[in-house]
């Protein structure tokens, strides 16, 4: 498995769910009459500053060891790629898919993948990420690097920015985020741009648990995978090993 480039991808020989894949995340980007909400996301694209990668179907056991070796690359190189970098995965679709999954399911398989991920990282959290998911100041991590992740599927309609025609998550360092937030006065500005996007872009309205990394009452593990409505799960369902349980 490979780390693409929005400049080397076309040029690779692609499985025909690859290229649809990379063709439909292409459109949503560049979409001039209905503009994707996050400004920075659209920027980095733009900016030739994204990395792709394709992994298994989620329920191949192949799936969360192929995400963490991408991930794992990206975690050493994505300083040197600069600010507005993400690393997008798109999962291939089931073969033999009895009916679509629902948003809840794909919520559970999201937090498994997590889970699984999680459990086969050769390195150890950062020592200031406290343990309980219910901190302010809680995020996943992944090879001793701190990111914020969003996920997207087929099953969203409503909330048209957490839709994607594949499972497909997008996963952001803090390192980038706080570079954006570096100017307080110029992020608030963007910020308030999204949400009007966001107002616009879906046709509900914005989820309660979108919040702002650090203050007192944001959880960042709510708002990884949103749903379809206003509803929340009451309890994270990530669960982080320590090396010495193992």
């Amino acid at each position: 498995m490979y780390l693409f480039t929005k400049e080397n991808i076309h040029q690779m020989e692609l499985e025909a769910w690859k290229k649809d894949a990379i063709n439909r995340f292409d459109e949503r980007m560049m979409d001039k009459e209905k503009h994707f909400p996050c400004i920075p996301a659209t920027m980095g694209y733009q900016l030739n500053r994204f990395c792709f990668g394709f992994v298994p179907n989620p329920q191949n056991p192949l799936a969360t060891k192929e995400l963490a070796l991408l991930l794992k690359e990206y975690s050493i190189v994505y300083k040197s790629i600069g600010a507005y970098t993400s690393l997008v995965i798109f999962y291939e679709p089931s073969p033999e898919r009895a009916g679509n999954p629902t948003v809840e399911q794909y919520e559970q398989t999201f937090w498994e993948q997590l889970n699984l991920l999680s459990k086969i990282d050769e390195m150890e959290w950062p020592s200031h990420i406290p343990a309980d998911s219910m901190h302010s100041m809680w995020e996943f991590c992944f090879h001793g690097e701190q990111y914020f992740m969003y996920c997207a599927t087929p099953s969203h309609s409503n909330r048209y920015s957490r839709h994607f025609p594949y499972f497909m998550l997008a996963i952001t360092p803090r390192w980038v985020l706080e570079k954006f937030t570096s100017s307080p006065l110029h992020a608030e500005k963007i910020k308030a741009k999204i949400r009007d996007r966001l107002a616009n872009y879906d046709s509900i309205s914005i989820h309660p648990d979108l919040n702002t990394y650090g203050q007192k009452d944001n959880y960042e593990w709510k708002q990884y995978f949103l749903r379809d409505d206003q509803t929340t799960l009451s309890k994270c369902p990530f669960h982080k090993k320590n090396r010495e349980q193992e």
